[in-house]
């Protein structure tokens, strides 16, 4: 297993372990301690304070903070929701990224920070993608955008907030209303009705087999929606019916 992923998911016991051999070095000053023993992992010092950070049993293990040139818990706090938030793809590899989000599925707390931290890294990531149109930025933001939503690092409310951003083109780039739907945290019928929901948007859906042709039916039977949408929905059934 990586060293990342290692420290990242290892107990309180395993970590005082990997850390104890490095104890009486104090041949160095401490702002170079961090990168000293994060070489012996083979590892960056980002990712070392990453993989540290994002490990809920490493809070109370005030023992390995110095080893790393630390004061506190919350010195190593602060410095990991800074590369989080701001590194994109180079500090913190994707993999690193996935395994971090894979990590917390099921620790509230973590969850809770993440919501946080996750608004200003996807500004920071989206804001890096208009400005370059860099292709292997944008393939690894579309990775990762599938990882929030399915190992449940997505809330109600970040959904919401995203679905809200009409003339955002990221929606599109990831088709993201699929993705949505696919990772089941709102219910289909209730994506499809919506009017926030172009109809280009519901084409896709349609095309993917997302949504049943009774909700189809349902919905075209709406007077109160647009010509364009009409004709999407009225094109499926037409294609579809037995």
């Amino acid at each position: 297993m990586p060293a990342f992923k290692e420290i990242l998911c290892a107990t309180e016991e395993e970590l005082v372990q990997k850390f104890y051999k490095f104890r009486d070095d104090r041949s160095l000053p401490r702002e170079e301690k961090l990168n000293a023993v994060a070489q012996k992992f083979v590892l960056r010092g980002a990712q070392l304070v990453c993989a540290v950070g994002f490990n809920p049993n490493a809070a109370q293990l005030t023992e390995i903070l110095p080893i790393m040139g630390f004061d506190s818990f919350d010195d190593l706090v602060k410095q990991r929701n800074d590369i989080f938030t701001t590194d994109i793809y180079k500090k913190l590899t994707f993999e690193n990224i996935i395994e971090i989000y894979n990590s917390i599925q099921n620790k509230a707390e973590l969850q809770q920070i993440m919501q946080y931290l996750l608004k200003a890294r996807l500004h920071n990531i989206e804001g890096k993608i208009e400005a370059t149109v860099n292709t292997l930025i944008i393939e690894k933001y579309k990775g990762e955008m599938r990882a929030i939503y399915f190992d449940r690092i997505a809330t109600i409310d970040f959904v919401e907030e995203r679905l809200n951003k009409k003339d955002s083109g990221f929606r599109a780039l990831l088709n993201e209303v699929a993705i949505i739907i696919e990772s089941k945290l709102i219910p289909t019928g209730d994506i499809f009705f919506r009017d926030n929901i172009f109809p280009e948007e519901k084409r896709k859906l349609l095309n993917k087999g997302l949504i049943p042709i009774d909700l189809v039916e349902s919905r075209v039977a709406d007077k109160s929606i647009s010509a364009e949408e009409r004709k999407v929905l009225l094109e499926h059934l037409k294609q579809n019916r037995k």
